[in-house]
């Protein structure tokens, strides 16, 4: 039958009757309430012309693409039985399948597909069942999941089995992300032209460099405006976007794990079962593709409230002393502090990065009473606390690597791979390494009042099975978590290399990036709050002169930044002046009273007239009030005196608008003020504001304006 889900004006049709691999008809504009007639029709509407030199029926997009119905792109499965003639050719083939059944439950499908025998009647030595998973969330998220259940005779070898969409000929246009350590999530853009653009990742995670989420939509599509494609692939290992366009006037997305040569091989009766592609549409731009995303995530973890915390790295850094500790958890507690992270440096041994990974134990040289002290001091100035591990990862100088050098996740070969910060990630397959890494941490939570695990992972694998370990590191949080349901985890990969959906599961929060440099982080924080709802970002308050660049920032720019997500600190504040520290005072006041506001309400960027000004905001749900950031990243040009203007809000509310003090106002180049500024508040309609905008002060370059908007 014909299926046809809808949502959130999202409609999906799918064509599976008869036999043949079902066809996607359409991923985009609700179509209606449609009966079997109506959608009899337009799936026949739908159907293209049969050209000549072609196959002898119409090339529709299968759910599953094969060569075996006529395309010839990139498959959606690829592999072999190992023993057979082809596998001895050294070639891979794709198998032709067909609908064995299709099962429907409210909004999802499940699509059951068998290989066709090469001899009808006969056992079938190469056999092969797919089953593809596909669901339409109620915020007109589209996810999609691949197995392939191996029911031949011998080993079947899987090459890739990936998850497709199709998407129309008007998306000629492709978002993608790139970056490095530390700037990650960097935008990149080209044409969608006939041939296949593919990202891969074969970092053991997505890495800095990843693609992210890519994108394909109507030409010149912006943060407000055109109709696009979305699509993430929630997996934490090695993967493979990619989107192809084909002279036939086809084009499709898709992705999937990216597997080592013989890296996955399912003896009879095994089962592969793919990560979920995440896609939705939206023809309001990247805007309402994100709040589709936002709506999806925040529907399947329920956070708390997202608590102040300060993390001790780049105050401390490996200097562990309790008294000087305890005075930076006083000095946090009185500016507004709920929570104290201890990074990096507590284990035996550990003075700096090329040590004692994997030796999971208090230094009684640095902490001769264990961390109670410090907790105690803590929790007695109303903060909870929460600890920095690397749980994946050993040092070559540690005392379990020279225990069990065995345990280094490696491709079998004699030389070990190359050391990564002094380190080698230690195979969480193998059980008894697994055992130890989680009995070591489950004693740290059973004997410290542990809130809070920032969980890095500081390298690239360049070794050993990616599947393995990602399945392995997935099992570990999910044990602990069941173990010690309370305690919160952060997902840090030298910082934004593993920002997923899958890691984002099982954790209550992402590390975007190690820089806290205040500029690079408004461009990493405007493009990872795409897909990742604010809450679940991590944003920290640095030191005036950043770690990472060494460039320098006044309080007011800095404060602004680290306003929009999940709020912190990692500075040695002990240094702070009395109006800095009042300043964080303040900031952390107005943070904690707006915090349901920014960790619940919609995300919105404006298509600004100047590139080097940039406006980002939250709005209410049902638009009553709002917060926005005017940053100017550059020198701007002429068009600095243009309005701005804010989107999102209800036109026919007024608005009460006005400025809000981070420390110092931001620093302005002018004869004189816009006439509003000089009142401090100005009452608009949203109407107003969304389409004439309102008048700013000429800021300076890499400067801050916080404005709040209450509906009067």
């Amino acid at each position: 039958m014909i299926h046809h889900l809808r949502a959130a004006g999202t409609s999906f049709v799918l064509d599976a009757r008869g036999t043949a691999v079902p066809a996607v008809i359409h991923f985009g504009a609700d179509l209606g309430e449609l009966d079997e007639r109506a959608l009899e029709n337009l799936v026949e509407s739908q159907r293209p012309a049969v050209g000549p030199s072609s196959i002898d029926s119409a090339l529709l997009q299968r759910v599953v693409p094969l060569m075996a119905d006529g395309w010839s792109g990139r498959p959606g499965l690829a592999g072999y039985h190992e023993g057979t003639q082809i596998s001895a050719l050294g070639m891979q083939h794709t198998a032709a399948l067909r609908l064995r059944h299709a099962r429907r439950t409210d909004q999802n499908l499940t699509l059951v597909l068998e290989s066709i025998p090469p001899v009808p009647g006969e056992p079938d030595a190469t056999a092969l069942v797919v089953e593809i998973d596909i669901e339409l969330s109620a915020d007109g998220v589209l996810r999609q999941r691949l197995s392939v259940r191996n029911e031949g005779s011998s080993v079947y070898s899987l090459a890739s089995l990936d998850a497709t969409l199709p998407v129309p000929s008007r998306a000629r246009e492709l978002l993608d992300f790139t970056g490095r350590w530390p700037r990650e999530r960097q935008p990149q853009r080209h044409d969608l032209d006939v041939g296949t653009w593919t990202r891969d990742s074969r970092h053991g995670r997505p890495g800095h460099d990843a693609a992210f989420l890519l994108v394909a939509g109507t030409p010149h599509f912006g943060f407000r405006h055109g109709e696009v494609w979305g699509s993430h692939l929630a997996w934490s290992g090695d993967q493979r976007l990619w989107a192809e366009a084909s002279a036939t006037g086809h084009s499709l997305v898709g992705a999937g794990e990216l597997f080592e040569p013989g890296e996955v091989r399912l003896a009879t009766g095994e089962t592969y079962r793919s990560p979920w592609l995440v896609s939705a549409w939206s023809n309001r731009g990247l805007d309402g593709l994100t709040g589709r995303l936002h709506g999806f995530v925040r529907s399947r973890r329920r956070l708390g409230e997202r608590k102040v915390m300060l993390n001790t790295w780049e105050a401390v850094y490996f200097d562990h002393d309790l008294a000087k500790l305890t005075h930076l958890a006083e000095t946090a507690a009185s500016v507004g502090v709920e929570r104290f992270v201890l990074d990096d440096g507590w284990m035996t041994g550990r003075t700096d990065d090329r040590r004692a990974l994997g030796d999971w134990i208090v230094d009684a040289s640095k902490w001769p009473d264990g961390l109670h002290p410090l907790i105690e001091r803590v929790h007695g100035l109303g903060m909870d606390f929460g600890l920095w591990v690397e749980p994946e990862m050993m040092s070559v100088d540690s005392d379990v690597f020279r225990a069990h050098p065995e345990w280094v996740l490696s491709a079998g070969n004699a030389e070990l791979p190359q050391p990564w910060r002094f380190q080698q990630a230690i195979d969480l397959s193998n059980p008894d390494a697994f055992a130890h890494v989680h009995g070591q941490l489950a004693a740290l939570l059973d004997e410290y009042p542990i809130a809070y695990l920032k969980w890095d992972q500081n390298r690239d694998l360049l070794g050993g099975s990616a599947h393995r370990q990602t399945l392995a590191c997935y099992r570990l949080m999910d044990a602990l978590r069941e173990q010690f349901p309370t305690v919160e985890i952060e997902s840090c990969s030298s910082g934004g290399g593993r920002v997923d959906l899958g890691v984002l599961e099982r954790t209550d929060r992402v590390w975007p990036s190690d820089t806290n440099d205040s500029l690079e982080r408004q461009a990493i924080y405007r493009h990872t709050a795409g897909l990742v709802p604010p809450e679940f970002l991590g944003v920290h308050l640095g030191a005036p002169t950043a770690h990472t660049t060494g460039r320098s920032h006044e309080l007011s720019f800095r404060l602004a930044t680290a306003l929009f997500g999940h709020a912190g600190i990692e500075w040695d504040i002990t240094t702070a002046s009395e109006p800095e520290l009042d300043a964080i005072r303040a900031w952390t006041s107005f943070y904690r009273e707006q915090r349901v506001l920014l960790h619940s309400g919609v995300l919105v960027r404006a298509d600004d007239v100047d590139p080097a000004r940039q406006v980002h905001g939250i709005v209410a749900p049902d638009a009553s009030v709002a917060i926005f950031a005017v940053v100017t990243v550059a020198a701007t040009r002429d068009s600095a005196v243009a309005p701005v203007t804010f989107p999102g809000l209800e036109p026919d509310l007024v608005y009460r608008v006005r400025a809000v003090k981070l420390g110092e106002w931001p620093r302005v180049l002018q004869d004189a003020p816009p006439e509003w500024w000089t009142h401090g508040e100005i009452t608009l309609s949203g109407r107003v504001l969304a389409e004439l905008g309102l008048a700013m002060p000429l800021l300076l370059p890499e400067q801050a304006l916080v404005l709040h908007l209450a509906a009067v």
